[in-house]
C-alpha cells in the first residue's frame, strides 16, 4: 500500500508491507542519501518481515519523492521524519531505523517518536577515509535498543571500528556499503543474513515493549 503525507519539507511517501495474523509491532525504515526505498536490504526486510508478524514501513524523503538529487541538512530530515511518524499507525509497539543516512535521522530522533528500537543498516559511521570524523554520538545517542548491521567492506565503517559492546553489531562477510558483494560470493546469502539478524533481535524486542 502506497500512501503519501504531507510534512512541514513537503510530500513524503510511504510504502507499507502489513503484516500478515496477528501484528507484533511495526517497523519504519528510511533510506540513505544515494538511493531510495528499493535498496536491496530494504526490499528483502520489507518483503519477509510482514511473514513474521512485523509490518513495515518504507519512508520516502520529500526530496526524494521532488526528484531532488542532494539530500537536504540533518534537521530537514528529521523535520519530516518527526511529522511522517506522526501518521504512522501505532499496532503494537514500533521501531524505527533505516540505511546510512536513514539509520542516522532513526537514531537521532528515536526517543522523540516514542521508538522501542532502531535497525541501523550500513550505518556511515565517518565519511570514507575520514575516521577523524566520527558520527558515533548520533548511534550512542539513540537512547533505546540499537541493531548494528554492516558489511566488512564498508568504506563509511568497518565492524571493527564500533566500539565494543556498545550496540550488538551484525558482519555481513564480503559486503560494501550497499550490502552489495563481489560477484564471486552469494548476493541472497548476504541478504538473507540481513533478514535473519533483523527478524530475530527485532523479533525479542518488540515482545519486551518498551524498557
Amino acid at each position: 500500500m502506497d500512501r503519501v503525507v504531507t510534512t512541514p519539507e513537503g510530500d513524503a511517501r510511504l510504502v507499507v508491507d502489513e503484516a500478515g495474523g496477528q501484528v507484533r509491532g511495526t517497523l519504519v525504515l528510511g533510506h540513505g542519501a544515494g538511493g531510495g526505498i528499493q535498496a536491496r536490504d530494504l526490499v528483502a526486510l520489507a518483503t519477509t518481515l510482514p511473514g513474521s508478524g512485523i509490518t513495515v514501513v518504507r519512508v520516502e524523503q520529500p526530496w526524494r519523492l521532488a526528484g531532488r538529487r542532494v539530500a537536504p541538512a540533518p534537521r530537514t530530515l528529521d523535520r519530516a521524519w518527526l511529522a511522517v511518524l506522526e501518521t504512522v499507525p501505532r499496532e503494537g509497539p514500533v521501531a524505527v531505523g533505516g540505511r546510512s543516512a536513514g539509520a542516522r535521522v532513526a537514531c537521532r530522533t528515536a526517543r522523540a517518536v516514542g521508538a522501542v528500537a532502531v535497525v541501523a543498516l550500513a550505518f556511515p559511521l565517518h565519511p570514507p577515509g575520514r575516521p577523524e570524523r566520527s558520527r558515533w554520538d548520533e548511534l550512542a545517542g539513540a537512547g533505546v535498543p540499537t541493531l548494528v548491521v554492516q558489511g566488512d567492506r564498508d568504506a563509511f565503517g568497518r565492524p571493527s571500528e564500533f566500539p565494543p559492546g556498545e550496540h550488538e553489531v551484525v558482519v555481513v562477510p564480503h559486503a560494501d556499503h550497499g550490502m552489495a558483494v563481489p560477484k564471486s560470493q552469494d548476493q541472497a546469502a548476504a541478504l538473507d543474513l540481513v533478514v535473519t539478524a533483523v527478524t530475530g533481535w527485532l523479533g525479542n524486542v518488540l515482545a519486551r515493549g518498551p524498557r
